[in-house]
């Protein structure tokens, strides 16, 4: 297949979509990139759906997404639109419909835009696996067709935008049924509409796919703007997202795995970050995504293009083929890497920051599932036996100084690499630092000989991860298999940024299948920064390299929320749920759980969790494992304890452990 997803795989280049006018404000072509959100307020709360834009709008809202469940909601957008016109606030407004076409026939009479759902708009999804014949298949399509044909002139007829928003989740049951539940499924649900569209000279549209599992949401849209190509469709502007990507931390690093990837790729016209949080922080965090790529190309030093076709596929997850160094590489998970090297003191206690916890009662560390597996010690290796299952680097002259102890494993420079012969080397483990720009045929041949190298792969370029990408493609072109940590370091600067940063540069990667591991340096941080504060960061950084790992689903080490970012739809406190939940069951490693607001966002928006928690009503919880519904109407007051209870019948729950504190903490 030749591969023409993204404008180019070694130089920054946004992709030019078709300009599409919504409200004023034009989205795709060489406008920038936008940032949107959406309200969690009743729809039929008129006051404080304004309210909640205004603050949205403030925060940086160039759209406000208001969702309209019916045809009374659809109704109440004119009133909430009045009013902000009245208060001087101009921002388009768009309506978010499942289900009900009526109510998007009423709104596009009203918004600037509205949003879609091909899985739920005129197509059902049962769960239910449906055997059509070709013939059959066709004639549920032009059923379909029929009753979006209305739309679709309504909103040509009023100048109104739309958006074809598939999600992952929610594909019917007669695409689930032709296609299985796979990127190439979405794009397939959103391409019918589309024909159709184009069918109708209607071309004001705007495409997503989304999902909560970062691998299938950028392989959906590549494929998307693949096949837009193929099939002769104008290349219309994508909205980018990861559904459900849920709070904090976690749902930032998430969302930037998933939404900065496709930005590297020169992909996205506008932005939503979903966190189950108040909407007006949402903004900051798609702004903070977009920025790193305002003056990207001036930046960027130039990267040695491609002269044969891309050696991977960005459709599909396959891990590039290594073989094993010690435990690192083969079919080993990501490796993380701390680094300890610039610590003014390294006391027992300090190895807290690698999520390693001693306890001076028991005088033991404690395991934990964040805790590196690698330690990086430059000059001075520890004074002291490091727990079980962590290891340590340090400089290959503190190697040889120290007598080259087995028990060490040595960071070697390019330079030194070539001229040592393999006697002067660890038997078993070498760690190679390496620029992208040292790579060359010389240093080919050597890694293409050698069982015992590990590659530590850095850049300095600002055009990072594609950098990054283009010295893996250089390794496989070559036919090495060795190992690579994906090293990136960053400046002392806010740790939301860092995080983005990170998950962006290293996610972009993982989700290809590229990297065995992860170090999150701490190189550039100011050496006078006091202990407590370099712990401080070096605790970010190790927590961070884990939360990349598992939002790119490549290490599973800690229990993930699969949250809705609440609407007007929501039946519960979902941010007050979702912290309850995740105090009650965080010590479960690698169970996923789904905490659905209302039954559009759930059972299907939470796809691959193991259980799922979903308001069916007013105080009323249904209670799934994977899709199946295993109690329908359960007290909301009881949920939390009968979703334990049902964990508990399958042999997936663990009790807390009580433990005593470690120390620094």
């Amino acid at each position: 297949m030749n591969k023409i997803y993204c404008p180019s795989l070694t130089e920054y280049k946004r992709r030019v979509a078709r300009v599409v006018n919504i409200g004023g404000v034009p989205l795709g072509g060489d406008y920038p990139i936008r940032v949107q959100s959406m309200t969690t307020v009743d729809t039929m709360d008129t006051l404080g759906s304004v309210e909640q834009t205004l603050r949205m709008v403030e925060a940086g809202c160039e759209y406000v997404r208001i969702t309209a469940p019916s045809v009374k909601e659809a109704q109440n957008l004119l009133a909430i639109k009045k009013e902000l016109r009245a208060r001087g606030c101009n921002v388009p407004l768009i309506a978010d419909i499942h289900f009900t076409p009526n109510a998007a026939e009423l709104a596009a009479r009203i918004v600037e835009k509205v949003r879609v759902n091909p899985g739920n708009y005129a197509d059902k999804k049962k769960f239910e696996e449906i055997d059509y014949t070709d013939a059959s298949y066709a004639a549920e399509v032009e059923r379909i067709r029929e009753r979006f044909r209305p739309l679709v002139k309504i909103c040509k007829e009023h100048g109104t935008a739309m958006r074809i928003g598939t999600n992952h989740g929610s594909l019917s049951d007669r695409i689930l049924s032709r296609y299985g539940d796979t990127p190439l499924g979405m794009v397939e649900s959103a391409l019918e509409f589309l024909r159709l569209c184009e069918e109708e000279n209607y071309y004001d549209v705007v495409l997503s796919m989304k999902a909560s599992n970062t691998q299938v949401m950028v392989q959906a849209y590549r494929l998307l703007v693949q096949k837009l190509d193929e099939e002769g469709l104008q290349p219309y502007p994508l909205h980018l997202g990861v559904t459900e990507a849920g709070e904090a931390e976690d749902g930032r690093i998430k969302s930037a795995v998933g939404i900065g990837t496709l930005l590297e790729d020169g992909l996205g016209d506008t932005v939503r970050v979903s966190l189950t949080e108040a909407p007006e922080a949402e903004a900051p965090v798609a702004k903070m995504l977009i920025d790193r790529y305002v003056g990207r190309a001036a930046l960027a030093q130039p990267i040695r293009p491609l002269t044969g076709p891309e050696p991977l596929d960005p459709f599909q997850y396959h891990r590039r083929t290594t073989h094993e160094v010690l435990n690192i590489g083969g079919l080993n998970v990501p490796r993380v890497m701390a680094d300890f090297s610039r610590l003014p003191q390294r006391e027992y206690a300090d190895l807290r920051a690698a999520g390693h916890l001693y306890s001076p009662f028991l005088d033991k560390f404690q395991m934990s599932d964040l805790g590196a597996d690698y330690v990086f010690t430059g000059e001075r290796p520890l004074p002291y036996m490091l727990p079980n299952g962590l290891k340590e680097i340090v400089t290959y002259p503190a190697w040889v100084d120290a007598g080259r102890r087995p028990q060490h494993f040595p960071l070697i420079t390019a330079g030194t690499y070539m001229q040592a012969s393999p006697s002067q080397l660890h038997p078993q483990l070498n760690f190679l630092l390496l620029e992208t720009s040292a790579l060359d045929q010389p240093l080919f041949n050597r890694l293409r000989a050698d069982a015992t190298v590990v590659v530590v792969l850095e850049t300095t370029n600002a055009h990072a991860m594609p950098d990054l990408r283009r010295a893996f493609f250089d390794l496989i072109e070559q036919q090495i298999t060795c190992p690579v940590i994906i090293c990136r370091c960053y400046p002392l600067q806010a740790p939301a940024q860092t995080q983005l940063d990170a998950a962006t540069d290293a996610g972009g990667l993982l989700i290809d299948g590229l990297g065995d591991g992860l170090a999150l340096g701490a190189r550039f941080l100011p050496s006078s920064l006091p202990q407590a504060e370099w712990l401080d960061e070096l605790t970010n950084l190790n927590q961070l390299a884990f939360g990349i790992l598992q939002a790119a689903r490549t290490r599973m080490s800690k229990t993930e929320y699969i949250s809705c970012p609440s609407c007007g739809r929501t039946l519960f406190d979902l941010q007050e749920t979702t912290a309850m939940i995740r105090q009650r069951t965080d010590h479960l490693k690698g169970i996923k759980i789904g905490i659905m607001g209302c039954i559009v966002n759930g059972p299907g928006e939470m796809a691959d969790a193991d259980y799922g928690y979903v308001g069916v009503g007013k105080g009323k919880i249904a209670l799934y494992r994977g899709q199946e519904v295993i109690k329908k109407a359960v007290p909301e007051e009881r949920a939390v304890d009968e979703l334990i209870e049902l964990m508990r019948e399958d042999g997936k729950w663990i009790e807390k452990e009580v433990v005593d504190e470690p120390v620094g903490v």
